[in-house]
């Protein structure tokens, strides 16, 4: 039977906002802290040619041989559509729920799931994000072999295994470039059944004819790819590449998947690429995710960087928490949240505490999803707690989709908002610029407070709120960091 890896898509791109002609700064008035955000109509990213993330490249740091930097994009930006704005960010929201489905379904994973059997020294990049359901929020792109074929593939921290469209295809979804094929790669290698890393896989498949290793992954919307796994060689701009990288070479893939080759996960499981190149790259990336409608998305690109370069001294670092039940996700401890530089009251620990035993509950940061999702109690105290410190705000009736309190500031161009603060374990606190958490909903002067409330029992800390910042996961003490304006 085909392994099954249970695994996360990126479901939703970042909303289409503009950040603010001047960084906010805070003030007081009264006893609550307040910053100022200019206030810019929603509307579409300007498109980004498929070719920039190969022109645009980028070099090795002469003086560090450990360090690779990527640069991505996002999938709005890379295949835009005719959309009205309104039309493309409700598309969005839906493409966020779907995420959180999936990203909660694999946080508490059913032991006993029956599996669909399949047939038969650093560098720096842009990223993109760009998959709709199942295929992921941002693009790199990568080579992929000996000669290398260059393909666009998704990175996701909520997955972990590395996986790619490849003929003969038994069942693809449509790519923007060629299918991969492994007849026409020096590197190419099947991976044995009885070896180490087909262990890795949930439940390994066998193919006894050829003795290889099967996969197959499997998405909460029910997209799936299955096929062989084997080790290839990734290669990067710049000259920079890992060999021996265990892969999925999907030859039945179907489902939401669009655009995109594949998916590079970057989950903290044994086949994510940052575990399997931790030799190279010492297990460190970071990534800054830079809002594509920005008014400077021209001069600022998004980027990820694996190995030393990753991990700036100035970040803000807090723990990581480790899920005996579910490996892949990048769980934090978040001790409170403050508005207004005022602590919320009403946030119980037990709200946003991990499980140990039972693997419930706890904090996720996910770069796939958009809007940070926070446990019914929490959410709802700290809800209120901004709305009493925007009282002088006009409120939209109703709400807009998943957002229950929302503004009418149509016809002005400057407000007064609440700070909002996330604390987290280890005394870090992680300040938000209003820009990532008072957002335009259409283009009529409707902006929503973004976040939301979850029952699932895990809240997520979304990329609305982590733009702008350079996010570093750093594997070899098990920490998180955080770097504001760090893109």
């Amino acid at each position: 039977m085909a392994a099954r890896l249970l695994s996360l898509h990126r479901l939703f791109p970042f909303p289409l906002l503009l950040l603010p002609l001047f960084f906010s700064i805070p003030f007081t008035n009264g006893s609550l802290h307040y910053e100022t955000l200019h206030l810019f109509p929603l509307q579409n990213p300007t498109p980004v040619s498929h070719s920039s993330l190969l022109t645009e490249t980028l070099t090795l740091d002469a003086t560090s041989a450990t360090s690779l930097h990527l640069r991505i994009a996002h999938r709005d930006a890379l295949f835009p559509s005719n959309s009205t704005p309104d039309a493309t960010f409700l598309r969005r929201l839906s493409r966020d729920t779907y995420r959180v489905s999936s990203l909660t379904s694999s946080a508490h994973p059913k032991p006993n799931s029956t599996a669909r059997p399949s047939a038969g020294s650093g560098f720096t990049s842009p990223v993109i994000s760009g998959l709709s359901h199942g295929s992921g929020e941002y693009f790199t792109r990568i080579g992929i072999g000996t000669p290398a074929t260059s393909s666009f593939m998704v990175l996701d921290t909520g997955s972990d295994i590395i996986w790619l469209q490849c003929a003969p295809c038994h069942h693809c979804y449509t790519q923007v470039d060629p299918v991969y094929d492994p007849r026409r790669s020096h590197s190419y290698s099947v991976v044995p059944c009885l070896s180490p890393v087909c262990r890795h896989l949930d439940s390994p498949g066998c193919d006894t004819r050829r003795r290889s290793c099967l996969y197959e992954v499997s998405y909460g919307d029910g997209s799936l790819t299955a096929g062989d796994l084997a080790t290839e060689t990734l290669s990067f701009s710049g000259g920079a590449h890992v060999s021996g990288v265990a892969l999925g070479c999907g030859h039945d893939n179907q489902g939401l998947f669009v655009a995109a080759a594949g998916l590079l996960g970057l989950g903290r499981g044994p086949l994510s690429f940052p575990t399997q190149s931790g030799r190279q790259y010492g297990q460190r990336f970071s990534y800054c995710l830079v809002d594509r409608t920005s008014i400077t998305a021209a001069t600022r690109t998004s980027s990820a960087i694996f190995g030393d370069m990753a991990v700036p001294g100035n970040a803000t670092w807090t723990p990581l928490v480790r899920n005996p039940k579910m490996e892949t996700f990048y769980y934090v401890e978040m001790t409170g949240i403050s508005i207004g530089g005022t602590p919320v009251a009403g946030i119980a620990a037990s709200d946003l505490k991990l499980d140990p035993m039972t693997g419930k509950g706890g904090v996720i940061i996910d770069s796939g999803t958009s809007v940070t999702r926070l446990a019914g109690p929490a959410y709802a105290a700290m809800r209120d707690a901004f709305k009493a410190g925007a009282a002088g705000l006009r409120e939209a009736p109703g709400g807009f989709s998943l957002f229950d309190t929302c503004y009418d500031l149509s016809g002005r161009k400057v407000v007064k908002v609440p700070t909002v603060a996330l604390h987290l374990a280890g005394g870090g606190v992680v300040q938000l610029p209003a820009e990532n958490y008072l957002i335009p909903v259409d283009t009529k002067g409707t902006f929503c407070f973004a976040f939301a409330g979850t029952e699932s029992g895990v809240s997520i800390i979304g990329n609305i709120q982590q733009q702008g910042f350079r996010v570093v996961f750093d594997g070899v003490n098990e920490r998180v960091g955080f770097v504001p304006r760090g893109c």
